[in-house]
């Protein structure tokens, strides 16, 4: 069987450099915001290329505080809308609503499956205040066109690089080309932990002061609270992982990219649509998203042959049970990809030989 992500053999491959540094947490006895947490946030915003890092429990915590931090900030409001794709995973959309802000949905392009700045222009209204820009696949949603939008109507770009860990705008990583953005390290995540871990990276000292605060319960002195807080920090053992991960992430992405490029020039079966890429530096592919109208058939086809798959996202957002009062309305992009969307394996430890099978098989497919 190809795994689709075999997270039991891609965590041993860090061995034993995570095991003998959680044995060392261990050895220590501190095991929330030590040195651990700081050397990671240092190391990671060094990375991304943003003065301030906050490491917190997961990438939903992340957007949560960056919209919760403007409102604390009276740079939005309760009611103020927040535009957000049609198409992304309901942690966006969540952050949002929990916030008692308004979300704005768009549709996507056709073709990138991101965000484009007519699509985000034509959807715009002037209550308009925020951006959750979702670079979703490990695509970069950005763009100079779209970054000009945002600064023309004064809307704050907020990124969920939670499947774009390393990815590049030119010379930039996205994370760092918002006003703020979140990151997930869920562990199927391209840069992942062994459990929940999230943070937040920005330039923004008054916000980063403000997020690093509501992380842990409004305090930044024990048992003194300037804000309404939560509990949302990341423990040593997630922190001490991801600085280990952290060293071979580009090298990890540039196998993706390797794999991906096999898939878009050697899958040949017309009833299969594999991503357009213009640029291989701005995708990370933590999703390889293949679009049929026939993907059952597909996915049957690919099991039967002791290949696995997932679907993402079967239901969109504004389809959900949870969010009735949009319901009714109709996203045509984002549906027609909810339903066609077939997810391939493609991590860094999938052999050439997986990558032939998994190739042959689709190709063969009648």
């Amino acid at each position: 069987m190809i795994k689709y992500l075999p997270l039991k053999e891609i965590t041993a491959s860090y061995e034993p450099e995570i095991t003998d540094a959680l044995t060392s947490i261990v050895r220590r006895g501190w095991f929330l915001l030590g040195e651990e947490c700081a050397a990671f946030e240092k190391e990671y915003a060094a990375y991304i290329g943003s003065r301030h890092c906050i490491g917190c429990g997961n990438g939903y915590d992340a957007l949560w505080l960056i919209l919760r931090g403007y409102i604390a900030m009276g740079i939005l409001k309760e009611g103020d809308e927040v535009l957000v794709p049609a198409n992304t995973f309901i942690a966006s959309m969540l952050a949002i609503t929990n916030n008692r802000l308004t979300p704005v949905f768009v549709d996507p392009d056709a073709d990138t499956y991101v965000v484009s700045e007519s699509g985000l222009r034509n959807a715009a209204t002037p209550r308009c205040k925020a951006y959750v820009m979702v670079h979703l696949y490990g695509r970069c949603a950005y763009s100079d066109a779209i970054g000009r939008f945002c600064k023309e109507r004064g809307i704050k770009i907020i990124e969920d690089n939670a499947q774009a860990h390393g990815c590049l705008y030119g010379l930039r990583r996205t994370g760092s080309l918002g006003d703020a953005a979140a990151h997930s390290f869920y562990p199927g995540k391209n840069l992942g932990a062994l459990g929940d871990a999230g943070a937040v990276t920005t330039d923004d000292k008054e916000l980063a002061d403000i997020i690093a605060k509501l992380h842990n319960y409004g305090s930044s002195i024990k048992y003194s609270h300037e804000q309404e807080g939560v509990n949302s920090r990341i423990d040593e053992f997630q922190a001490a992982t991801l600085r280990i991960k952290l060293k071979r992430l580009d090298s990890d992405n540039e196998r993706r990219r390797a794999i991906a490029r096999r898939y878009i020039s050697e899958i040949k079966n017309p009833i299969v649509k594999t991503p357009s890429v213009e640029e291989f530096s701005a995708n990370v592919f933590h999703i390889f998203p293949l679009m049929s109208e026939c993907r059952d058939k597909v996915q049957r086809h690919l099991t039967t042959n002791n290949i696995e798959t997932q679907i993402h996202y079967p239901t969109p957002v504004h389809k959900q049970e949870c969010y009735k009062q949009w319901n009714t309305l109709s996203f045509p992009i984002a549906e027609r990809l909810s339903s066609q969307e077939l997810s391939l394996p493609l991590h860094p430890l999938l052999t050439d030989a997986e990558v032939d099978k998994i190739i042959s098989t689709i190709n063969n497919l009648e």
